[in-house]
């Protein structure tokens, strides 16, 4: 679609609700005015007489659309409440000239953000009631109400983590980005282990002296570890010689007399054996991820996986046989070949093995994955919103509740990620990420590290090297980078 700017250059609002509203559309700049009829967007911003207005002409499928938004003027002494509010003045007027010209509104109304759940935690925070906080989400950012009843779970379940949270406290990530093959749908720096088998050893062998540098670190800050999660890629990639290797370090170099969660993300079913197992148990870790994605062979097919269904099934029974006390099982609606019957009975097949844990999450076309490339035989949104529908009724009915949320671009009816949990089982490492509500520490390629002042309010990001190559290769910077950082966070 054609954008046209004025009065303003908030490129990346448009752009967001431009996403949400129209998926299948890129943004153009052009420097022509567009065809007679031809779809395109005129937004412009103009501030008079302490107030901001907002001004969408939008022309879609050759009919004419236009709509205002206002707010009071933020003036220009806080230059982040300013953006906050103008930026919010013109996505509310593109998604009223939007939404007339679909004749629908999405599921998660004029919010575009990936962290739709700190608004009512900050209303909650605030004092607000819950049903204040709904009220909010319905009326400024027209929110739908199975949508709201999300937010609001999700927020209950970060304010009760972060009053336990301790001031000294951060998480640990650990990733190890190699899989067996590469997923249709996947756009996350992994690497064939087929095509990079011998990289392996010398990654653990990178990973743990970053391991080392960083428990140096944390002991001279009098940091303390609340949770460890190991992600990938597929961690049960590594052998269990590999695994015992990099976990032992772990042990070695930091002190993890403060963690109360240990999660290993085992992932790809045709990875996981007994032996792995039994090493992840032995090191601590109390929490284990199977994602199987669909129970369908089809599905299983047209996503690349090299595994069946039976094989989940005899992955899921090691786990069982190993002990874990939580176990959490991932689900994709929107897959290709997939339908709403076939997610169904996937998602009944899994509630029917009893995780303690199951995220559902919406298939995003990523940047650099064969779907983004191909896009073809994918369920339509609304095929998905029928999955999503069943699965927050069939997990409500089955004793679910939902404890974490996020959304991603180029997701599938503009909808989210859900996480599910028997209570008392929630992942305290995925509220703090995606609430940010302390620092996680990130090793392995890859790895974005986030250090979060919470008084300040502030968050500083270190970045590893993508590629697991580029990482071995550049470990001694990454050391001396771990070994710099100072606390507090500046």
């Amino acid at each position: 679609m054609k954008l046209y700017l004025k009065g303003h250059d908030y490129k990346y609002a448009t752009e967001q609700m431009l996403l949400m509203l129209f998926p299948g559309q890129r943004p153009e700049y052009p420097d022509t005015p567009p065809e007679a009829g031809e779809d395109s967007l005129a937004l412009t911003l103009s501030r008079t007489k302490g107030r901001a207005t907002g001004h969408a002409v939008l022309t879609w499928a050759g009919r004419r659309y236009s709509r205002f938004a206002w707010a009071a003027d933020p003036g220009e002494k806080d230059r982040l409440e300013r953006d906050r509010v103008l930026q919010r003045v013109l996505k509310n007027a593109f998604y009223r000239a939007g939404t007339e010209a679909l004749g629908r509104e999405p599921p998660w109304g004029a919010l575009t953000g990936v962290r739709p759940v700190k608004i009512p935690t900050k209303a909650l925070t605030r004092g607000l009631t819950l049903r204040q906080a709904d009220a909010q989400l319905r009326d400024l950012y027209r929110v739908s109400p199975d949508r709201r009843r999300l937010a609001l779970d999700c927020a209950q379940a970060a304010i009760a983590v972060r009053e336990s949270l301790k001031p000294e406290e951060l998480s640990l990530y650990v990733g190890v980005p190699f899989c067996p093959t590469r997923c249709a749908y996947c756009s996350f720096v992994s690497a064939d282990v087929g095509k990079t088998l011998n990289l392996l050893e010398p990654y653990a062998q990178a990973l743990c002296r970053e391991i080392a540098a960083a428990g140096a670190m944390l002991a001279r800050a009098g940091r303390k570890v609340r949770s460890v999660y190991f992600g990938g890629g597929t961690h049960t990639t590594l052998s269990a010689g590999q695994l015992h290797q990099v976990m032992t370090a772990l042990e070695d170099h930091v002190d993890l007399s403060a963690c109360t969660e240990y999660t290993v993300e085992a992932g790809r079913p045709d990875t996981i054996t007994a032996e792995k197992l039994s090493v992840l148990r032995s090191h601590g870790c109390d929490r284990v991820s199977v994602n199987p994605q669909s129970m369908s062979e089809a599905v299983l097919r047209a996503i690349g996986r090299a595994h069946t269904p039976e094989d989940i099934l005899q992955a899921w029974a090691l786990v069982a046989e190993a002990g874990f006390p939580v176990r959490n099982m991932d689900l994709i609606a929107g897959l290709p070949a997939d339908s709403e019957e076939g997610f169904r009975a996937s998602l009944d097949e899994v509630i029917a093995l009893g995780p303690e844990n199951i995220t559902v999450h919406t298939l995003a076309l990523k940047k650099g994955s064969r779907l983004m490339m191909e896009g073809q035989g994918l369920p339509s949104p609304a095929a998905v919103a029928a999955m999503l529908d069943y699965a927050w009724s069939a997990l409500r009915t089955a004793g679910y509740v939902p404890y974490y949320l996020y959304r991603q671009k180029y997701m599938s009816g503009g909808f989210e990620n859900v996480g599910w949990c028997r209570r008392g089982t929630e992942s305290l490492y995925n509220i703090c990420m995606m609430e940010e509500l302390h620092s996680i520490l990130s090793l392995g390629s890859g790895g974005v590290t986030k250090l979060i002042d919470t008084g300040a309010g502030s968050l500083k990001r270190l970045s590893n090297p993508k590629f697991p190559k580029e990482y071995i290769q550049h470990i001694e910077e990454i050391i001396t980078q771990k070994e710099e950082i100072v606390w507090p966070i500046s």
